[in-house]
């Protein structure tokens, strides 16, 4: 027989076809298994518009077999099948889809379920395959053809033998290691889970196991066969396409262990089930703990996507916002084409809108699970609640109004985490601010000079992470109120008449101590620090633990705080202070400097010059 070139067709569209549109070569399988399936569906389908044509539809299968000494892996199925001019058709022309014609001429029937819609799917076998056959016979013919290519050079149609109708495709495997895992059964076992998993017909293959035979005597030793068994692997109806009603919390529990390796119960689950302009299914986990690179660069978010059963995408990242980039799950529509690069992925209308559905159900279970089981949230909160603040002040604050009601801090009142409107359902009459203050630890920021001092009279956030106040700076006001650091200057009208009167009359001074520390922009008296002598506070919009968070990125500006040394105009260190500008100027900044240096111990800050400080200190302790 004469071989045929292809219509469309030169070696460069073909590799181009490869190449370009599979990004790995596994996926060869998960395309032939689709086309396999189609051709099932096509046949039962005509089986029920056609009283003639008698199938039953628990007979369908697919199988998959290895011969290893020939290097062939074959894909069977008990289809349609195809005549002598179909093989040509569909087969001779690259991106001829004949599922693509199949539906196109049934638009008006609804039950049609079919997966591929695109026709460069069959030729990925060449990326495996050294010679692909296809040995066909249509339903109701009498005649079988096959067809056999090598490759780009073309392809010879011709008539063979076969006994039922179908369709047979043998892949002749190239040689060399990178390819051998293709005729390993557990490597192909693997890879049909992986894909084909919710194929809705069964895929079969011969598995061999090994059984301990039966002893004829009590004293005989253990003997052990090999038995080959044919076993369907793929789990047939996915989880997420049945009835809600009849699915058990542990049902949903094992799914997900399963499918995500996590033995953990993962806090709750979100089933979807959506009919409309379009139509999806999806099934969303929410883990209770972080995976353990989350926080790191190697992490990569993204929903299992699928297309009716059939894997497209292991990650899509497009279907989740990254500040819900810890959800799991998997989404399932007939609206997205089988085979879509991700570049095209990043455009799709239909995904798109898939993703702004589930946006909104992932944050209207957050809520419920905030309000209706809290102790579930905070476990959510301790997880994951970095990556909400993240969102917040990530994209220039645009999503700060869809986030800023799920973040929650430790909060003074009571020692629990608080939401922001539940702190402003608790606020006094005349507050007029949101107090929270930054630090490395609750106990460090409970016994720091600005909070002891006003924990007594208002609620303060204790923002521990180095995201909570670059989060909390971006919402800026909540309900009203002003979010403020308390270790700032908090508002001109809480400064007493006597203090200014103070600050002012010792201007002189303060300016001398800050040439002392050139580091200060500002030394000043206060009334707010109880039995503290003095605290480091900040003015303007950089605060000190700013400072310190942006220290810590790698390869950025060290941008400082605009440092306040504020002194207790109501302890003894005030006078002495005062006396010594009166007396001994040298030894007002040598003070000056050692209460910079204790002040930025109290903030966690490093000293800068420690050995100075350091004689400093045991020279006055020997006076």
């Amino acid at each position: 027989m004469k071989m045929k070139e292809f219509k469309t067709e030169s070696k460069k569209l073909m590799d181009l076809m490869i190449n370009s549109i599979y990004t790995n070569k596994e996926i060869f399988l998960r395309e032939i298994i689709s086309n396999a399936s189609d051709a099932i569906d096509k046949l039962h389908y005509a089986s029920l518009t056609d009283s003639k044509i008698k199938v039953n539809k628990d007979d369908f299968k697919i199988d998959v077999s290895i011969d290893k000494q020939n290097r062939t892996l074959t894909i069977s199925d008990n289809g349609i099948g195809m005549s002598k001019d179909e093989l040509e058709n569909n087969l001779g022309t690259i991106a001829k889809s004949g599922s693509e014609d199949f539906k196109n001429n049934n638009e008006h029937k609804k039950d049609i379920d079919i997966i591929g819609q695109f026709g460069v799917g069959f030729y990925s076998a060449f990326m495996v395959a050294s010679k692909v056959t296809v040995i066909s016979k249509a339903y109701g013919s009498d005649e079988a053809y096959s067809w056999v290519s090598e490759g780009v050079n073309g392809y010879v149609v011709d008539k063979h033998e076969k006994n039922t109708y179908g369709t047979d495709i043998i892949l002749t495997i190239k040689d060399g290691e990178d390819y051998d895992e293709f005729l390993d059964t557990y490597k192909i076992q693997e890879l049909i889970r992986k894909y084909s998993d919710y194929i809705t017909v069964p895929i079969n293959m011969d598995l061999e196991h090994r059984h301990l035979k039966e002893k004829k005597n009590e004293n005989d030793k253990d003997e052990y066969e090999t038995v080959v068994e044919n076993q369907t692997i793929n789990s047939l109806i996915p989880l997420w396409k049945r009835n809600k009603s009849k699915i058990s919390d542990e049902d949903y529990d094992t799914f997900y262990s399963d499918k995500f390796f996590d033995y953990e119960k993962p806090l709750t689950h979100i089933h979807t089930a959506a009919e409309g302009n379009v139509s999806y299914n999806s099934l969303l986990y929410i883990p209770s703990h972080a995976p353990y690179d989350f926080y790191t660069k190697d992490y990569e978010k993204g929903l299992q996507l699928y297309s009716n059963g059939v894997l497209i995408m292991e990650k899509c990242a497009e279907l989740l916002p990254d500040y819900f980039s810890f959800v799991r799950g998997i989404v399932d529509s007939p609206d997205l084409s089988l085979n879509i690069s991700r570049e095209t992925l990043q455009q799709d209308k239909v995904l798109k809108t898939i993703a702004k559905s589930l946006e909104s159900k992932i944050k209207k279970e957050l809520e419920i699970m905030r309000d209706e089981r809290r102790e579930d949230y905070e476990k959510f909160i301790t997880a994951f609640g970095s990556q909400l603040k993240y969102g917040i002040y990530a994209n220039y604050g645009m999503d700060k109004d869809k986030l800023m009601d799920l973040i929650m801090f430790y909060s003074s009142n009571d020692n629990k985490y608080t939401t922001l409107k539940e702190y402003v359902s608790r606020k006094k009459d005349d507050q007029k601010n949101i107090y929270y203050a930054p630090g490395e630890n609750i106990n460090r920021i409970e016994n720091s000079p600005k909070v002891s001092s006003l924990k007594d009279k208002y609620e303060i956030l204790y923002c521990t992470e180095h995201i909570d106040e670059f989060a909390l700076k971006v919402i800026n006001e909540y309900d009203g109120l002003k979010l403020v650091n308390v270790n700032s200057e908090i508002t001109k009208e809480e400064t007493k008449d006597e203090v200014k009167k103070v600050n002012e009359e010792f201007n002189d001074m303060f300016s001398l101590m800050k040439e002392s520390v050139p580091d200060l922009s500002e030394v000043k008296f206060t009334d707010d620090l109880k039995e503290h002598p003095v605290c480091l506070s900040s003015s303007g919009e950089i605060s000190l633990e700013m400072e310190k968070a942006l220290k810590d990125i790698p390869n950025s500006q060290h941008i400082k705080a605009s440092k306040v040394l504020e002194i207790n105009n109501n302890h003894k260190i005030a006078e002495k202070l005062k006396e010594l500008f009166k007396t001994d100027k040298d030894k007002l900044k040598d003070y000056t400097k050692v209460l910079y240096a204790l002040s930025r111990l109290m903030e966690g800050l490093d000293i800068e010059n420690p050995t100075e400080i350091s004689s400093l200190v045991c020279e006055y302790l020997d006076k």
